[in-house]
């Protein structure tokens, strides 16, 4: 009986592959490939590694074949196809590719593949492997935003020598407000999961009212102080600081990390900060709320909690707020910086000057 090759990973190899396995947008074939292999390096056979995917025997052994003759490589793109060469399409090539990325259609703000198509009177498929080939999304836009701060220098070198190297006998806290979290409720109940079919939720809500989440991330253990009030004003923001100091060890100093909102440097606040001097503010860069680790929590508590959620009144809403954050501290999982100020300057350089030659 034939035993299949044996599959050892380095540990780079390893990463990519459970990367691809995990990934929300890897296609489907390769999140199977990577499957195969990762299988394969456990060391179980193509017959079970076939049963477990639902496959055929023949199909797991190519693959492994493949891997150990050309490694990731070999089983990220697929080999070319024999058969008789695209001629028309490699014509057609440079003006799909030219006509995508230099021109926009008079009544609209970017082609499609049957308004291409139909603009150049060509098959609306050839369109669509030219955009594959070339690895164009017209339908997609990512957003940016490059801070205008004329300290941002000053302030990205100050936060992140936080980060890297935070100073002894200090916490180092990331502090902001989520404001207004409505508590929404759907009009009619949704369905649950199932096999086949995902959870469903109407698109129309009721609006119960909405509170603001106050966080301070200690960026030593991860733990989060929180508060929800009402509203977000500086009488607010006084008694959450006033919290923090109550719930930090005295004898430590406290560096909290803030963006530029008004309600930070309030008159009142300068006065209560002057007489605690423990307390040292830092603050972000203008349009760069990246360097606030606290947004990472504000995310995971949207995406998990919030989002989906059906909240019949405000106090649902902070009672769903306060057990995530309550579930979070229990498991505390630091967040770790790693980024150098010297690397985020260098890729903001670049990102200007990309802006200089489009204008």
């Amino acid at each position: 009986m034939a035993i299949a090759p044996k599959v050892v990973l380095t540990e780079a190899e390893r990463k990519i592959l459970e990367r691809w396995v995990r990934g929300r947008l890897t296609p489907s074939r390769l999140m199977q490939r990577s499957q195969i292999v990762l299988q394969a390096a456990e060391g179980r056979t193509n017959r079970a590694i076939a049963e477990s995917l639902g496959i055929g025997a023949h199909t797991v052994g190519r693959w492994r074949r493949r891997f150990l003759e050309q490694r990731c490589a070999g089983i990220e793109k697929d080999a070319p196809r024999p058969g008789r060469r695209p001629v028309k399409r490699d014509r057609f090539m440079r003006l799909i590719v030219d006509t995508t990325t230099q021109q926009k259609p008079p009544h609209a703000t970017h082609w499609s593949v049957r308004t291409l198509a139909a603009h150049l009177d060509i098959n609306r498929e050839m369109v669509r492997q030219v955009w594959n080939a070339a690895g164009l999304k017209p339908h997609k836009v990512r957003t940016f935003k490059l801070s205008n701060d004329p300290r941002f220098v000053e302030k990205v070198i100050d936060v992140v020598g936080l980060y890297l190297n935070p100073p002894e006998h200090a916490l180092v806290l990331c502090a902001d407000e989520k404001s207004r979290i409505q508590a929404l409720d759907r009009t009619q109940p949704g369905l649950p999961i199932k096999k086949g079919r995902c959870g469903t939720m109407t698109h129309d809500y009721k609006r119960n009212g909405t509170t603001t989440l106050f966080a301070a991330l200690n960026m030593a253990d991860g733990r989060v102080i929180s508060a929800c009030k009402p509203r977000h004003r500086h009488q607010e923001w006084l008694a959450f600081l006033r919290q923090i100091d109550r719930q930090t060890p005295k004898e430590l100093d406290l560096h909290l990390i803030l963006d530029n909102y008004q309600t930070h440097k309030h008159p009142k606040v300068t006065q209560w900060l002057a007489k605690h001097p423990r307390f040292h503010m830092h603050f972000i860069p203008t349009s760069s709320s990246w360097l606030n680790m606290v947004e990472r929590v504000f995310g995971d508590l949207t995406q998990k909690t919030v989002r989906r959620g059906v909240f019949r009144s405000v106090h649902d809403l902070i009672a769903a707020i306060e057990r995530f954050l309550e579930h979070r501290n229990a498991h505390p999982k630091p967040f770790t910086w790693k980024a150098t100020a010297e690397a985020i300057l260098e890729k903001v350089a670049r990102a200007r000057a990309v802006l200089e030659t489009v204008q």
